[in-house]
């Protein structure tokens, strides 16, 4: 599983390194010639689309790294990591370009009118964002990588930013000049928009926040469905980028002897690590049947 997950990886990476390699060239080249500033901005997006599938695929390479005596358990959380410096990437370069489509609304002298080629670009930038991102976040999905689906995501911004580029173009040429810096000004909110999400996706990992009620209930009905073992309950889920430890409680005889009661707990725990291939670390407490409990501890108000 540990090898299937680092050559996919490893795929998703080179994929969105290599497709955003050829559109940074050609929608800056192409920018450049054609006079469209929106189209310069979408490079200027593309570009840094390379920088963050290199932090993207650092992270989930170091998140893979297996569990030491200093990192007990695992160094999965470095995947989140990877994803907020993402977010510091995409901050700074919506900054850049809404400060440079600012500085043309404000001076119009600086808008030139940009070609019909810059509308061909543009058309081509929608095709391979959407093929290129829909294969990333597949992929980020299937391994389970919040690293590769936030660098899917923020590939797919640019699907909207390439439509917002074919539109200023052809406005533009309708008379309507202006539009293009405003669209390079929508891209950088757009931009923006994706840091927020991606930033948020992250910090809940970081922060230990439960992915699902569906994810804590497959969990309960493994446990349940082990024999001799009832009720599971107390159930607590951490997540570390792609994988999961979890730790409950279930209820046994409180007739059964030490020993058999472990055997329990330690079937229950098998029994979760190979039906639910995200959780990698799983303790299990036994209760007596019948006898009241309090479970509440300082960190857990429930």
């Amino acid at each position: 599983m540990d090898d299937f997950r680092s050559k996919a990886g490893k795929k998703a990476a080179t994929v969105a390194i290599v497709a955003n390699c050829f559109l940074t060239l050609f929608n800056i080249g192409i920018g450049i010639l054609s006079g469209s500033y929106a189209l310069v901005s979408e490079g200027a997006h593309t570009l840094s689309d390379v920088t963050t599938s290199i932090i993207a695929y650092i992270g989930f390479k170091i998140g893979q790294r297996p569990a030491d005596e200093e990192h007990p358990i695992g160094h999965g959380r470095a995947e989140a990591i990877g994803g907020l410096i993402i977010v510091l990437f995409l901050a700074m370069v919506a900054y850049e370009i809404m400060q440079g489509a600012f500085e043309r609304l404000v001076n119009p002298s600086l808008i030139t009118m940009p070609s019909a080629i810059a509308a061909i670009m543009a058309v081509f930038g929608i095709i391979i964002n959407l093929v290129v991102s829909e294969y990333i976040i597949n992929i980020g999905k299937e391994i389970h990588s919040p690293a590769i689906i936030a660098d899917g995501k923020h590939q797919k911004t640019d699907i909207f930013s390439s439509v917002a580029v074919l539109l200023s173009v052809i406005v533009s040429n309708m008379g309507y000049p202006i539009l293009d810096p405003i669209i390079g000004f929508v891209i950088g909110i757009l931009i923006l928009k994706t840091a927020y999400e991606v930033g948020k996706e992250n910090l809940d990992h970081i922060m230990g926040k439960v992915p699902s009620k569906e994810f804590v209930n497959r969990i309960r009905n493994v446990a349940n469905n082990t024999p001799r073992a009832q009720e599971a309950h107390n159930i607590k889920v951490d997540y570390l980028g792609s994988y999961a430890t979890v730790s409950l409680h279930i209820k046994v005889d409180g007739n059964m002897s030490l020993e058999e009661s472990h055997k329990i707990t330690h079937l229950v725990e098998n029994n979760i690590l190979n039906e639910i291939p995200e959780v990698k670390y799983v303790m299990v407490h036994a209760c007596p049947i019948g006898l009241e409990y309090n479970h509440s501890q300082e960190i857990d108000e429930r």
